[in-house]
């Protein structure tokens, strides 16, 4: 039986394209180092090659990559490095080489690691977006099929063929707009239900997700969800704490009766006494957005632009997107239009640039970039990390640029994507077609000339000097 000497668990928000990213990273750099590693990842599709309690027992060192719940407990005793998805990509080596370092030292437990790697202050921010992302994995797929099945409904019958009293009225349109809205309609309960989830193991789930559902039928909407499901997570945690001096032969009665009807009461007392204020926040913040879209589409795109290529799927990428899926949610698609159009730019301008410029990059980049023009077809933004990695400081400015100009021309066209992700795949359903995919390739031939000028003039520098 193969012993491995390290061991890994990767987990992006949405599972796609990050987690399998930095399980590679991972890979490549142990194989370097000419050590054995295994990495289980946790995308989309669940969790694949996953991990053994004899390899985790068997193991010297542990490293997360991770910005969502990998179930971290598993590996209590172990010497664990903690960091985000994103680490796991950009510094694989560095990694491997601190798994090494301690590989012979004393095992440290996952918490006092977080903090001695980190710091107090970021192991807190990290779990805390990493609570949020468990939650935003989740809801991911209901907003996505929900958003699809709606803008199928509107895209063949009309926007308001679901509608009895309107002349376009059709029973097939009311049926699949019904079932659409069902999806949607768990985006914020399954969100609250996931954070608190994350954060108190499977105590916490119900309580989440009644404090979702209270969320949802109470107006608070998604602020409401996330504030619900951080609150029953914490309550769970603390509720916990304060029967732990309970006999042993109550645990079951712990988890199937005590834990969700306390929980439950004081969640539900909560969040209907928070409903009204919350409800105000959650629609005042969506009419100030609503309303700067359609009096400043300069400003917004700009700022939506470099928020979605800032760090390519990273938080700040996170908290644009989340806000277009909350507003598709009430819906608003037009402000997902330059969500979707500045995710897209990124992958499509290092595309443009490796095939404007190809000589001046090597084989391998060159390659990427053709492959980041399906990435970016389907709504995959990590494909331009690589890129934006070996130079962020005139990459990522470039990436910004591009994605903002194809933000700023969605917005000004009034585009509207019904759904929160897919890329292309979804353009039967967009509204503005020509334009959409008009302002996303000329936001991404823009700046993919001017990353190939930035590679042309850092090739022939290095020509130069080498020459002298």
């Amino acid at each position: 039986m193969t012993i491995y000497k390290i061991v890994a668990a990767t987990g992006c928000p949405t599972g796609i394209a990050h987690t399998y990213m930095a399980q590679e990273a991972l890979e490549q750099a142990a194989k370097r180092k000419d050590v054995s590693i295994k990495v289980e990842t946790h995308g989309q599709v669940g969790i694949e090659n996953q991990l053994t309690p004899e390899e985790i027992k068997n193991a010297d060192a542990v490293i997360i990559a991770a910005d969502k719940d990998v179930q971290a407990e598993r590996f209590a005793g172990k010497r664990v490095i903690n960091v985000s998805v994103s680490k796991g990509i950009k510094d694989a080596d560095q990694l491997i080489e601190e798994a090494l370092k301690g590989s012979t030292g004393e095992d440290k437990p996952v918490a006092a690691m977080e903090k001695n790697e980190t710091g107090i202050a970021a192991g807190i921010g990290h779990s805390i977006y990493k609570n949020l992302m468990n939650g935003v994995s989740h809801m991911l797929p209901f907003v996505v099929a929900g958003g699809v099945i709606i803008a199928i409904s509107f895209a063949i019958w009309g926007v308001y063929s679901f509608d009895p009293s309107d002349p376009t009225y059709n029973p097939t349109s009311a049926m699949l707009k019904g079932i659409g809205d069902t999806a949607m309609g768990m985006m914020v309960p399954i969100l609250a239900a996931y954070i608190a989830e994350g954060i108190a193991k499977r105590p916490g789930l119900v309580v989440g997700f009644v404090g979702g559902l209270l969320a949802n039928t109470g107006g608070a909407g998604f602020l409401g969800g996330i504030f619900a499901g951080f609150l029953a997570g914490y309550f769970i945690l603390l509720l916990q704490k304060v029967m732990k001096g309970l006999p042993k032969q109550l645990d079951g009665l712990k988890a199937i009766f005590l834990y969700p009807v306390i929980g439950v009461l004081f969640i539900g007392v909560v969040m209907s006494l928070l409903a009204s204020p919350m409800e105000a926040i959650n629609q005042g913040m969506m009419d100030f957005l609503a309303g700067f879209q359609n009096s400043n589409p300069l400003i917004l795109g700009i700022i939506v632009g470099c928020m979605s290529a800032f760090d390519m799927g990273g938080p700040v990428n996170k908290a644009a997107y989340v806000t277009g899926t909350a507003l598709l949610a009430q819906g608003n698609h037009t402000f997902m239009a330059g969500v979707s159009a500045a995710c897209i730019a990124p992958p499509l301008i290092t595309g443009f640039a490796a095939l404007f410029f190809g000589k001046y990059f090597d084989a391998n980049d060159r390659n990427a970039g053709l492959v980041n023009f399906i990435l970016g077809s389907t709504h995959i933004t990590e494909g331009a990390i690589p890129f934006a990695a070996k130079d962020p400081l005139r990459v990522l400015p470039t990436m910004m640029l591009g994605s903002s100009i194809a933000a700023v021309l969605t917005y000004m066209f009034g585009v509207q994507v019904p759904a929160p992700h897919g890329g292309f795949l979804v353009l039967p359903v967009v509204t503005g077609k020509v334009a959409w995919v008009g302002s996303i390739l000329l936001g991404s031939i823009i700046g993919g000339v001017i990353l190939g000028l930035i590679q042309k003039r850092s090739v022939e520098k290095r020509e130069v000097s080498a020459v002298e």
